[in-house]
């Protein structure tokens, strides 16, 4: 009976996240979720397209905080403890950003170099 409830977790708290994740990005086709088990519990890692990152992560992520809240309620309902990782395969590098395309030596200093302080 054990073995059947620890399955039944398993389709409950991967499928719950997959549905969840799919109808909310561009790209429901790229989504995937691994599923490991360890002596901290239950890790769901999650994998998207990157284009959807800012779908799934959400202004200054409440969305992900909201789906890892959804999946703690999920974890223990079944006596488990269920973390999320959210897979970037670029770490965590923002697009586009201001710092990461501003560098020290573009910027053109030329008008205050001959100040004397």
């Amino acid at each position: 009976m054990e073995e059947k409830r620890k399955n039944l977790m398993a389709v409950n708290d991967k499928e719950f996240l997959e549905y969840v994740v799919k109808a909310i990005v561009g790209n429901p086709d790229n989504v995937s979720v691994e599923r490991t088990v360890d002596e901290m519990g239950v890790l769901l890692t999650l994998k998207i397209d990157p284009t959807d990152m800012g779908y799934v992560i959400g202004r200054k992520g409440q969305t992900a905080q909201a789906i890892r809240t959804l999946l703690k309620i999920v974890g223990a309902k079944n006596n488990a403890r269920v973390n999320l990782k959210i897979y970037d395969p670029e770490g965590g590098a923002r697009r586009g950003g201001m710092r990461s395309e501003m560098r020290r030596e573009d910027i053109d200093t030329s008008s205050v170099d001959d100040l004397k302080i």
